[in-house]
């Protein structure tokens, strides 16, 4: 790196600085965290995919289709439930919750059951996402010293402060367009590794020809996740279009992070058109940047004085850290092949897709704790009181997500994973609570909850003791039992149901048209890429 690198990323942050002070004005809830419900479709829409595919869609995913063992396009087939889940949200949940005019989405629970549901899931999702975000900041700033020797504290603290500074002062808006930001010089930095890549292998020809056919293969469809002891039925078409479709559901209906913006769009419209959008969006963007991965990790193997680099740097930085060589090999390339400017743009792209992450997670969580649980021991606050005890908590969950980043480093090697496999625990029950919140009227607060530890006991068990049983099939799974045991224990323990809020259906056929076509598209083209790039 030189002079002109480190300009191009000062400048970026003290643009992100002033960004929050641009937004700073906000007077109510719904201006701090709803974005006075003014946003339009586009910029909440590539919000919504930058807070889902920033950090892991530029480091880790490229490193797992190019390099991991294992590996391959086959990361396609997490996008399988994407347009089905967006489809689903679109008729039965999100018109509902978005018409209650709430905040933080778990408020739903309450209106139609009581507080203890509300509260369960609540404490859950912000203990889970405070961790996961802390450990993915700490991945990115370990990165940024492993390759341009940037210290680690100062990493974390350039992310973490900025990203304090800028969602405090501004809300929701600031952290909207500052995720538009953010996602345009992630897809920009792609775009560029992409061309470089391929100038560097001598072109597309030459590309072709030396591509491992093994890591072309996206769709598998006998593999069906029920062998999975030894790891080897992973990635079967069923599972990550069944599994996906329930984790997907949940991830964008019921997690604050995601909901939180579609109950931001102006109105039902433009909701519409941004599930859409989501829906629509997301593969093209995924297969970029799978093979962006396919294009590195056929350099790497063309070049053994990448691979050498790659080893040298795991070596110094990341030898007790299982796991972590393949991630290296997005970062090593800018560094070794890209020329002093392009290295800044795409420095900050990687600073981009922690910041992202990062502001999307501050502002939830201090929305939730604000709505689920201050609010509750302060109901009549006036709206100036209201942000400023809002903007305090963005500190303190900043704050929580920094502490959980410096003192991730004995666990980061296999945590990841574990949070992962955490959130399916819980995704499948959770969505289950909110579609018989919506779907019937005789369900009650107490059947739900049992539900909720039922199915979540019920995934932990096959977490605990069936291994053979791939975790994406828990989301299914678990929301099956859960609503088999809501209703039953409804049926048999005669309790009085809450009526809660209005129930909203939406027909929305064209767009559904749209979603289940578009499924079927991008199952053709991730079936037929071994002949594509044969």
């Amino acid at each position: 790196m030189n002079y002109l690198d480190y300009i191009i990323i000062i400048v970026y942050l003290l643009a992100f600085l002033a960004m929050g002070f641009f937004f700073k004005e906000n007077k109510t809830s719904g201006d701090y965290f709803l974005g006075g419900k003014s946003m339009g479709w586009f910029p909440l829409s590539l919000s919504t995919m930058a807070t889902q595919l920033s950090a892991i869609s530029f480091i880790s995913a490229p490193a797992f289709v190019g390099l991991k063992d294992g590996g391959g396009m086959q990361w396609l087939t997490y996008e399988f439930g994407v347009p089905l889940a967006m489809a689903f949200l679109l008729i039965v949940l999100l018109p509902t919750l978005y018409k209650s005019g709430i905040v933080s989405v778990y408020e739903y629970l309450e209106k139609r059951f009581d507080s203890s549901s509300r509260l369960l899931i609540s404490i859950v999702f912000q203990i889970s996402r405070s961790v996961a975000t802390g450990v993915m900041v700490y991945a990115m700033a370990l990165i940024l010293q492993a390759t341009i020797q940037l210290d680690f504290v100062v990493s974390v603290l350039l992310i973490g402060v900025i990203t304090m500074i800028y969602s405090f002062q501004g809300g929701m808006k600031a952290v909207i367009w500052g995720d538009v930001i953010q996602m345009t010089i992630l897809f920009f930095g792609i775009i560029i590794c992409l061309v470089y890549g391929f100038s560097e292998l001598g072109g597309i020809d030459n590309f072709l020809t030396h591509v491992d056919p093994d890591r072309v293969k996206a769709v598998d469809f006998s593999k069906w996740g029920f062998n999975n002891a030894d790891g080897n039925d992973e990635f079967g078409f069923w599972p990550m279009v069944l599994g996906g479709f329930f984790l997907y559901a949940s991830y964008y209906g019921t997690d604050q992070t995601q909901s939180q913006r579609l109950l931001s769009s102006k109105d039902m419209p433009s909701l519409k058109k941004l599930l859409l959008a989501n829906g629509l969006l997301r593969f093209p963007f995924t297969l970029t940047y799978c093979i962006m991965g396919l294009v590195l990790g056929t350099l790497l193997m063309q070049d053994s004085s990448y691979q050498e680099l790659i080893d040298t740097v795991y070596t110094s930085n990341f030898s007790s850290l299982e796991g972590k060589k393949a991630d290296l090999m997005v970062p090593v390339f800018i560094i070794k092949y890209l020329p002093n400017g392009v290295i800044g743009i795409l420095i900050v792209a990687i600073m981009s897709a922690a910041m992202s992450s990062l502001s999307s997670t501050v502002n939830s969580l201090s929305a939730v704790t604000m709505e689920d649980i201050v609010k509750r021991f302060k109901p009549n606050m006036q709206d100036k009181q209201y942000i400023s005890y809002s903007r305090y908590l963005s500190i303190f969950w900043g704050l929580v997500c920094l502490f959980f980043a410096f003192f991730a480093g004995n666990i980061e090697g296999t945590v990841i994973e574990v949070i992962n496999k955490i959130s399916s625990v819980f995704y499948g029950p959770i969505l289950a609570v909110f579609i018989l919140a919506i779907a019937t009227k005789k369900t009650h607060a107490f059947g739900a909850n049992v539900g909720i530890i039922a199915g979540v006991l019920f995934n932990m068990y096959l977490w605990l003791y069936v291994p053979q049983i791939f975790w994406f099939w828990w989301n299914a799974l678990g929301c099956l039992v859960t609503i088999i045991v809501v209703i039953g224990v409804s049926y048999i323990v005669k309790a009085k149901a809450k009526e809660g809020l209005e129930v909203v259906y939406n027909p929305s056929r064209k767009e559904l048209a749209i979603l289940v076509v578009y499924f079927g598209i991008i199952v053709t083209i991730s079936t037929l890429l071994p002949s594509i790039l044969s």
